[in-house]
């Protein structure tokens, strides 16, 4: 297979996006069924060398599954914050939304969530909310209370079990890491980059998929904020806004991994830099003011991104 060089002006880069800076996207062009590496020098593109390989197929000759972006960046994060569902596991489909309607089968509510319901209802925050603005939307159970504080409590009961059959998923393992996550999470505490987890989800939801999947060596060094840590959940940006004060950390310096519009906005809104990984239920969703957009982190030799990158996103951006 053959390998061809090119180097590049911001102005001349165009077609498929692989790295969005602000308002300006420098974008990718790889149309032959040969192996190619583009690299880009600038000083005043984040001050630092941007390389981006790619290997195209016949069959999807711009797919950015095969798109790789490295920088050799001279600044690290202060801290890397890390969503839970859909970031360091693709959990809603065949994770939260089956416990959901088991729990709903078990409590006999006469209710099923089907794959497209429950990717309009992810736009909500919390699984709590969620279902709640479902009943207020399409009437309650029989079987709920009428009191609004009933409701309530309801409502927390209906999420605890639900979080425990979900848990017992996670234990068995039968939902895997999405790929690369490990290996950035390991580069980052190897440079003593600080880690946190920062959902909406369950606490105890977090912690087992962190405890579980990612092995308890890793976990005793991450941080994890979730659940009703804050009352308002993303896209408000009061999780990192916390995350960034318990760590000590300036929120200009921290960059989140992100799968989702909602939790776009609320890095975006804590001031932070924000790699979106798309998953299954987000990839049509609009990622326009995301600092960098790809399908997944991803392992070598399929690697998108690594923590040099990250890094590069914390330096002067582009201004044409």
């Amino acid at each position: 297979m053959a390998s061809t060089t090119f180097s590049l002006s911001l102005s001349t880069l165009a077609s498929s996006t692989a790295y969005n800076s602000g308002n300006h996207i420098p974008t990718i062009s790889c149309k032959s069924n040969e192996k190619s590496s583009l690299c880009l020098s600038s000083s005043s593109f984040l001050g630092s060398k941007l390389n981006v390989s790619r290997r195209t197929s016949s069959a999807d000759p711009m797919s950015m599954r095969n798109v790789r972006v490295t920088c050799s960046a001279s600044v690290l994060p202060s801290a890397l914050l890390f969503d839970c569902d859909g970031v360091l596991v693709d959990t809603e489909k065949d994770g939260h939304r089956i416990s959901f309607n088991d729990t709903f089968k078990e409590k006999e509510l006469g209710v099923t969530w089907d794959v497209d319901l429950y990717g309009e209802l992810l736009k909500i925050g919390g699984g709590k909310e969620r279902m709640t603005a479902y009943f207020n939307k399409t009437g309650w159970p029989e079987k709920a209370p009428s009191d609004e504080e009933e409701r309530k409590q309801f409502i927390a009961s209906l999420h605890k079990r639900k979080t425990e059959l979900f848990m017992a998923l996670i234990e068995k393992k039968l939902l895997p890491l999405r790929p690369g996550v490990a290996k950035l999470i390991d580069q980052a505490l190897e440079k003593g980059v600080k880690v946190a987890v920062c959902s909406t989800s369950n606490e105890k939801a977090v912690t087992a998929i962190v405890s579980f999947l990612l092995g308890p060596e890793r976990a005793e060094k991450i941080q994890i904020f979730a659940g009703d840590v804050v009352l308002r959940k993303k896209p408000d940006p009061a999780i990192y806004t916390l995350a960034a004060s318990t760590l000590g950390v300036d929120p200009s310096s921290c960059v989140v991994v992100e799968d989702s519009a909602i939790g776009l906005a609320a890095a975006k809104a804590a001031g932070m830099k924000c790699i979106v990984t798309k998953s299954g239920y987000t990839a049509e969703e609009d990622f326009l003011n995301a600092d960098a957009v790809f399908d997944c982190i991803g392992d070598p030799p399929e690697e998108r991104f690594d923590l040099a990158f990250c890094g590069s996103l914390l330096q002067k951006q582009y201004v044409s």
